[in-house]
């Protein structure tokens, strides 16, 4: 199952709407390369477990 990184789960000041899905990993990786570009915080291990402890099972479209 596809997983969903959200920006809008977490308050920031640039009030930043991003939303990344993919592969586990895919998103983990973009994801903090996202937070350290835009958000200024610094890639490490404890930043990549806090992403990968919030991604959330992407919804399915009711086609």
């Amino acid at each position: 199952m596809r997983k969903v990184a959200d920006c809008r789960d977490y308050p920031s000041e640039s009030g930043c709407s991003l939303t990344i899905a993919g592969e586990e990993e895919e998103v983990v990786r973009a994801a903090a390369e996202h937070a350290v570009s835009v958000h200024g915080e610094t890639d490490s291990p404890e930043l990549r477990n806090e992403i990968r402890g919030a991604l959330k099972d992407e919804a399915l479209s009711g086609a």
